[in-house]
C-alpha cells in the first residue's frame, strides 16, 4: 500500500470549507456540527498568538474524558506543530469547553486508531485515504499501517473543572 501522491494543504476555496466550521463556532452555532467536530484552540510556536483549528473527532472516550483527533495533512500541519511547542489548548466541542492537554499517540497506537476510525465510520474512512492519497483494501490491516505509517493522531485528555 503506497501513498498515490504528496498530501498538499488545502488551499483557495478547499481552505474556506475547511475553515468554515471555525466560523460557526465564533457566532456561537458551534453546536450545530454535533460531538463530531471540535474547536482546538491553541498558541502560535513562533507568533505566541492565539489561533483555532476546527478539526473532526475520532473518538471520543467520555471514561478518560479524552478526544481522539488526527493529522491527515501529517506532522507538518500549523495545529500540530504548535501543539508539539506548547500541548496546552483548550477544546470546544458542541456547547462544551474544557481545558485538554495533547498526548501524541505512538504509531502504533496511531495505526490502532485508525482502525477503530474505520469501524466507527467506515464510509468516511474510505472517502479519508483516497483524499489523502493512500490506496487500501478496507481491511483493518490496510487501515492500521496506513494510521501508523502515515496519519498521526493526538489524544486531547481534558483537565478536570476547578
Amino acid at each position: 500500500m503506497a501513498q498515490k501522491q504528496g498530501r498538499k494543504q488545502p488551499t483557495g476555496l478547499q481552505r474556506l470549507f475547511f475553515r468554515f466550521p471555525i466560523y460557526l463556532y465564533r457566532v456561537n452555532l458551534g453546536w450545530l456540527l454535533g460531538k463530531r467536530f471540535l474547536l482546538l484552540n491553541h498558541t502560535g510556536r513562533k507568533s505566541g498568538l492565539p489561533r483555532q483549528t476546527a478539526l473532526e473527532v475520532a473518538h471520543y472516550d467520555p471514561t478518560s474524558d479524552t478526544y481522539t483527533i488526527a493529522s491527515g495533512f501529517g506532522t507538518q500541519s500549523d495545529w500540530y506543530r504548535n501543539l508539539q511547542h506548547n500541548p496546552n489548548v483548550t477544546v470546544q466541542s458542541g456547547r462544551r469547553k474544557a481545558v485538554a492537554h495533547a498526548r501524541f499517540l505512538s504509531p502504533d497506537e496511531s495505526g490502532q486508531a485508525m482502525v477503530r476510525y474505520a469501524h466507527q465510520y467506515p464510509k468516511t474512512a474510505k472517502r479519508l485515504i483516497q483524499v489523502l492519497g493512500f490506496e487500501g483494501d478496507g481491511s483493518d490491516e490496510s487501515y492500521y499501517q496506513i494510521g501508523s505509517q502515515h496519519i498521526h493522531f493526538v489524544n486531547l485528555v481534558c483537565q478536570p473543572a476547578d
